[in-house]
């Protein structure tokens, strides 16, 4: 891969990992469904010149991706979040969804993996349950619990997002904003009262995170991927993408106070690895493995 490129991934590596900072700073201040709700509304004002209408007959499916992505795995894993405490646990455990997918895409989609896939499904799990009984994870495991929910519902709308045609990058953005900003406000109406009331008193930090969210993770990052794997293929692109939830426990100990045992180190280093060995054999198979962002 070209110099240009690796930089180009780096570009997206820092947008995604910083997001986790700059988010769990906002949701001190914003609940974390109203803050999904700035996030897609300011990511709606510049697409909505781009997107494009789904092929006939995909609407179902579109609004089906839409709900599972938008409503249900951003505003848990905000939640999640915002309950954790630290932005170790949050980053390493939304990796999950990575296994998720490929034995979704097996039970649906009939995709077969070797067993060496299978074993990495089934390391990256065991990780998942080590570093839970990391202390600084059992103080909230409420947490845990609602990344691995929201986790589930990113390989499900990632699975059923393989059969949109005609999509591209922005149009499938788009309309995941769109159509997500109104249920969005609807359960944010329901459990987070007086949340819309309180916006005014929101600082600075807060808004810059929402605005962090919507143009430079989720437009830039999403953007830029796009470009490289319009270049490459994208099993040669997401095992860089790894570095996003390194970077983050690295942002997490400098910034949030992050104090990492040897369990969430253990686990971590398990999940990951068993999402690279994933990602190597998708490469080696020339399978296409999702991206990495996930808040």
């Amino acid at each position: 891969m070209p110099t240009r490129d690796i930089a180009l991934l780096l570009v997206i590596v820092v947008a995604w990992a910083v997001n986790f900072l700059t988010s769990a700073l906002a949701l001190r201040e914003i609940p974390p469904f109203l803050f999904t709700v700035l996030r897609f509304a300011l990511l709606a004002l510049p697409l909505l010149f781009l997107i494009r209408r789904p092929a006939r007959g995909q609407w179902p499916r579109l609004l089906a991706v839409c709900l599972c992505i938008g409503v249900l795995h951003f505003g848990l894993s905000f939640t999640a979040l915002k309950l954790a405490g630290d932005l170790s646990s949050p980053a390493i455990v939304m990796q999950s969804y990575v296994p998720m997918t490929a034995l979704l895409a097996w039970a649906v989609l009939g995709e077969r993996f070797a067993w060496r896939t299978g074993l990495a499904i089934a390391v990256s799990f065991a990780g998942v349950l080590v570093l839970g009984f990391d202390p600084m994870v059992l103080d909230h495991p409420a947490a845990l619990v609602l990344m691995l929910v929201s986790a589930a519902f990113l390989a499900i709308g990632t699975v059923l997002m393989k059969g949109l045609r005609d999509l591209d990058v922005y149009s499938q953005q788009g309309w995941t904003a769109v159509v997500s900003v109104l249920p969005l406000l609807a359960i944010s109406l329901v459990l987070e009262p007086g949340g819309i009331a309180a916006l005014p008193t929101v600082s600075w930090i807060g808004w810059a995170g929402a605005i962090y969210a919507a143009f430079i993770s989720s437009l830039l990052g999403h953007g830029l991927y796009y470009v490289l794997v319009q270049r490459h293929p994208v099993a040669q692109v997401t095992p860089w993408l790894l570095l996003v939830p390194v970077l983050a426990v690295g942002l997490g100990v400098a910034f949030w106070g992050d104090r990492p045992g040897p369990r969430l180190l253990l686990g971590g280093a398990m999940v990951l690895g068993g999402v690279l060995i994933i990602a190597l054999r998708a490469k080696a198979k020339s399978r296409t493995v999702p991206p990495a962002e996930s808040i």
